[in-house]
């Protein structure tokens, strides 16, 4: 078996296109096609179906957290949770990232308080009145 380059893992509209192209194929060998897999140290290649599933329900827009009750009563909400890592840093992650359509370079100000972390986004003109004041 040839090995071929490992490539980027797909999304979005691109994602979508290709998974149409391979409607013949299973849906380990077209997640693998669309560059969710990995391969370990000793050469096996591993499908990452999770992610290619998770990357597919992403690209066809589809909400499955805290969506609006259909009784107009509201309902609960999803509860976004995370840990403080072992080297002191909190991640939020590319879910929530994404869902903001936050991309890299945007800025944010951090105001702290006594049991929260606040974090307001800023553009470029609020970011010189922040660093005048600093």
């Amino acid at each position: 078996m040839a090995k071929q380059k490992k490539i980027e893992p797909l999304i979005g509209e691109e994602l979508l296109t290709k998974v149409k192209e391979l409607e013949n194929l299973s849906k380990e060998e077209k997640a693998k096609e669309c560059g969710y897999y990995t391969v370990t140290k000793n050469g096996v290649e591993r499908v990452n179906m999770m992610k290619f599933l998770n990357a597919l329900i992403d690209a066809e827009g589809i909400q499955l957290d805290s969506s609006p009750s259909l009784n107009g009563r509201g309902g609960r909400s999803a509860s976004y949770r995370i840990s403080v890592q072992s080297n002191g840093n909190l991640l939020i992650g590319s879910a929530y990232t994404k869902q903001m359509n936050l991309k890299p370079g945007d800025e944010f100000v951090i105001t702290l308080g006594k049991k929260h972390i606040r974090l307001k986004q800023i553009d470029a003109e609020e970011m010189e009145a922040v660093e005048a004041t600093a």
